[in-house]
Order: structure tokens, then C-alpha cells, then sequence
């Protein structure tokens, strides 16, 4: 387990620490911040040190990397590590057929990260007087529209389910599919988080947000409540258990939620529990809910990232491809 604390050098610890603590972003955004800049000055070394060339880019230490080594960083050397990252950046660490090369998304989520260390270095404890990111451009990404299940592909994932643990299932199912939580969201929700005909929900940054519950919510709630275990300990007071009665873990939602794709007869590989966000947010826009509202249930802090969602089944752009007065020409038949 990665731990910054132990592992990363006083200039990177203190820009985490203050991610974790000042800005309250999670532990799982901080530990990705980490592994990004490690990546980068273990680069930067092996670059600069021939005798580090032959040496696993996983096999050199940070410890050193101080603030002469950080402002040393040019324009130059980003650019040479993000063709590094394009070209000879291994995409799959644990893997003996793994390809080479990591996509613009990727790339482009390294810069931020980049961008956001010495943004810090300069701007908020005045260490730095150049920032040798603050001209570059991200990489340009493709933007796809959210892939989603239908009205009716969800009804009949919710009518499959069965088994072992079926109450639990259902739920977490129908909060995805009708609240559009994230897996973090869901899996953070404790038993006093449910208020009335409300979940209290605790979000990205620490922002908690009020989601209302529709009665097919309370009613797979209420169904769930009456054969979830009493247990003790530290998770005693969360609402979703696994078989270990502990807490119910990211990896055990996405683990179910493709057991339940599966066995509903739908694409486990193409959908999963984040999928269910977007239909939630799909569904809530095709029947007529105003999308400042969605923004809300979703807890996005910028609307044109909910906007992408009225991209998918416009109605107005339905009605434009019926007005075109070559709509209603249609083959004639050959005599």
C-alpha cells in the first residue's frame, strides 16, 4: 500500500498533505496525486542520471528529489515526459502482454496533476517564481456521450435479481438506478444517513448533499433494513454489509453489479455501476426533470458537466430531423 506519508520527499509531502487536509480532497484523489508525481520525478531521474537508464522506472527512489531538483523542471522536460507517456509508458503495470503508450485521458490527467503541484509550489507558498507548466495544453481527448441502459434494460436488470443476498442487491441497484450515486457515495452510506424520504449524502470534496427517495427507494430500503444483520465493531453503522459483515467495498459493488448484468442478460463488460449513474441521469432528462435539478441529485459542481447527459435522446433535435422537408420522400417502388 502506497503511503505518501513514508514515501515521498518533503516538497511532494506537504502539497499532499495539504490536498488531504486543506482542501479536503479524498485519500483516493491524494494517493493518486502521488503515484502521478512519483512517476514523473522517477522519469526525471532515470533522464538525467545514465546510471539509471538500465534500472526498472518502478525500482528508483524519490527520497531525493528536492526543491532545486523540482525547479530544474523546464517546458522541455514536460514535453519530453508526456511523448514518453504517449509513446513508451506501460498501460497495464502487472501484465506480460501489456501495450505500450497511455491514452489522451490519461495524459491528460497527469498534466492536471502536474499543473496543480506547481501551481501550489507558485502561488500558494511562493517557493517557485516560473511555473513551467502554466503554458502547456492538455491533451486533446475525444468527447463520447455516457453510455446508459435504457427504461426498459433496467427494468429487467432489477427483475433478475435473485439469490444469496438479493435484498442488499436490489437496493444498491435501485439507489443507482434512481438516485445516480457514485460507488464511493453508495458504499460510504451509513445507517443514519437515511432521513424520512431522504438519503444523506456525503460527496466528492466533503460536500454533503440532500437526494430525495422515490417509493421505489424506500420500498427496497425498508425491504433491505428487515433482513440486514445486526453487527458490531467499527462498520456497526453501515448501511451495506458484505459477507465478512464489514463494510461493502467498491470492488464488491462492481463485483455485483456485473453478476447481475450477467445474469439479466446484459453486456457485463460494456455496463457498470457508474453506467447505472448515467442512466439515472438519462432517465430523469427524458421524462421531463430540469437539468439544473439533475446537477443537483448528481452533486456536480459544474452544469455543463450534467449537460452532456441532454446530448443523448434530444428531443429537439428529433423534431429538427422531422422538419426537413426531404423527411417524408421515401423510395418509390420500380415497375
Amino acid at each position: 500500500m502506497n503511503d505518501y506519508r513514508t514515501e515521498a520527499p518533503p516538497v511532494l509531502r506537504d502539497f499532499l498533505a495539504y490536498h488531504e487536509t486543506i482542501k479536503a480532497h479524498s485519500r483516493r484523489t491524494v494517493d493518486e496525486y502521488f503515484l502521478d508525481l512519483r512517476n514523473f520525478f522517477r522519469y526525471m531521474k532515470q533522464v538525467r542520471d545514465p546510471s539509471l537508464r538500465d534500472r526498472r522506472l518502478d525500482e528508483i527512489p524519490i527520497l531525493d528529489v528536492d526543491l532545486s531538483f523540482v525547479k530544474s523542471v523546464t517546458l522541455t522536460d514536460i514535453y519530453g515526459y508526456m511523448t514518453y507517456l504517449s509513446r513508451d509508458r506501460i498501460q497495464h503495470q502487472n501484465s506480460s502482454i501489456s501495450d505500450y503508450g497511455l491514452n489522451a485521458a490519461s495524459r491528460a490527467r497527469k498534466i492536471a496533476t502536474l499543473r496543480s503541484f506547481y501551481n501550489y509550489l507558485t502561488n500558494k507558498v511562493h517557493l517557485l517564481d516560473e511555473n513551467p507548466v502554466k503554458d502547456i495544453d492538455s491533451p486533446k481527448t475525444m468527447k463520447s456521450l455516457p453510455k446508459y441502459l435504457t427504461l426498459d434494460e433496467s427494468i429487467q436488470l432489477l427483475s433478475f435479481v435473485s439469490g444469496k443476498n438479493s435484498e442488499r442487491d436490489y437496493c444498491i441497484l435501485t439507489l443507482f438506478l434512481n438516485c445516480g450515486l457514485r460507488i464511493s457515495e453508495l458504499v460510504g452510506l451509513d445507517l443514519n444517513d437515511i432521513q424520512d424520504e431522504a438519503l444523506r449524502v456525503l460527496g466528492k470534496g466533503n460536500k454533503t448533499r440532500i437526494v430525495y427517495l422515490n417509493d421505489a427507494c424506500k420500498s427496497a430500503l425498508r425491504q433491505y433494513l428487515a433482513v440486514r444483520r445486526p453487527i458490531t465493531g467499527r462498520d456497526q453503522n453501515a448501511l451495506f454489509l458484505s459477507e465478512q459483515n464489514k463494510r461493502i467495498s467498491r470492488s464488491g459493488v462492481h463485483a455485483l453489479v456485473k453478476k447481475h448484468l450477467g445474469e439479466a442478460g446484459l453486456d457485463a463488460a460494456e455496463y457498470s455501476a457508474h453506467k447505472l449513474r448515467h442512466t439515472a441521469a438519462t432517465l430523469m432528462l427524458q421524462n421531463g426533470v430540469d437539468v439544473k435539478a439533475v446537477q443537483e441529485v448528481l452533486g456536480h459542481e459544474h452544469l455543463n458537466t450534467t449537460e452532456i447527459y441532454t446530448h443523448i435522446d434530444n428531443e429537439a433535435l428529433r423534431v429538427a430531423a422531422k422538419a426537413n422537408p426531404l423527411s417524408h420522400v421515401v423510395p418509390q417502388k420500380k415497375t
